[in-house]
């Protein structure tokens, strides 16, 4: 994610209607799964539901408090991470053995990531709004997590075992959508810290010194801080669900990929006006999501 130039309004107002596009193919599915599992466990286990709403709301909350998000995307980070957290719940319930712990690390990381050395980004002009995310970077950065979560969660509810490894849910659904989580750490992390710990950047494509800020550029510093960023959730996920070194591995690798992934999307679709920067974060959290649904096939996780 390259902070403080968001070109869906501002530098490219022409591609806003990708940033529409993935509102549209995200929270409709997000908002139907959560009405129909909030209803199903509000009669099967209310305990489910009251936590899962209530903690989402809670983190939303706060997300909006801190000027991580605006309101509308205070509400699409809370709506997404109750979707999450419904379609990872396992037995005996607990609450944080939920996907609420990766994505409060996330949270978290992104928004240290974000305020470090606020004024030298202001100055670079390359700073995070101070409004914090709208509602549709939210959806990119989080929408393919909660859709490859509850694809699976469906298909496996179904009995449509089209994968060699279906015994596996929940622990399967969430290695998917657990690589995009990591991607999107990793992104947000690299971007802001690169500018932090490096000077001049330097091509992904070319490794020519580039700006500060410039789509495609990448730094040691960022990259090594975005690696770890992608662990650190990978890691938090993995001890949530109890998926064990397999599911680290594969989350954490995925995610990494997706982080060398975006860079490259942002060096030539990007810089090119193809697409937005909404769309480069959607399609490398799909390329993370993907990786990870192949690794889990080729291992028979």
């Amino acid at each position: 994610m390259r902070p403080g130039r968001y070109d869906g309004f501002v530098i490219r107002p022409r591609l806003l209607w990708q940033s529409k596009t993935i509102l549209l193919l995200v929270f409709p599915a997000v908002g139907a799964d959560l009405v129909l599992s909030t209803r199903w466990w509000a009669i099967q286990m209310p305990s489910v539901a009251i936590w899962t709403l209530g903690l989402s709301a809670l983190l939303g909350l706060a997300a909006y408090k801190l000027r991580s998000g605006t309101g509308g995307a205070a509400l699409a980070g809370a709506a997404i991470t109750a979707s999450l957290m419904f379609a990872t719940v396992s037995f005996p319930y607990l609450p944080w053995k939920t996907a609420l712990i990766p994505v409060l690390v996330l949270l978290l990381l992104t928004s240290l990531a974000t305020r470090a050395d606020r004024g030298a980004k202001e100055r670079l002009g390359t700073a995070e709004s101070r409004r914090g995310r709208e509602a549709s970077q939210v959806a990119a950065n989080l929408g393919i997590a909660a859709l490859t979560c509850n694809a699976l969660v469906i298909s496996w509810m179904v009995k449509q075992s089209w994968l060699p490894v279906a015994k596996a849910f929940p622990a399967l659904a969430f290695t998917v959508g657990l690589a995009a989580l990591a991607e999107a750490a990793a992104d947000t992390v690299s971007s802001e810290i690169g500018q932090v710990l490096s000077g001049h950047p330097r091509m992904i494509t070319t490794f020519r010194k580039a700006e500060p800020g410039t789509d495609g550029a990448i730094s040691m510093g960022g990259t090594a801080a975005g690696i770890i960023a992608a662990g650190a959730v990978a890691t938090s996920g993995a001890w949530a669900m109890e998926g064990g070194w397999r599911m680290l591995a594969i989350s954490w690798g995925a995610g990494v990929f997706g982080l060398f992934f975006d860079s490259l999307l942002g060096a030539t679709a990007e810089r090119s006006g193809w697409i937005n920067n909404d769309a480069v974060n959607f399609l490398s959290t799909a390329g993370a999501a993907g990786v990870a649904l192949a690794m889990l096939a080729a291992v028979r996780y």
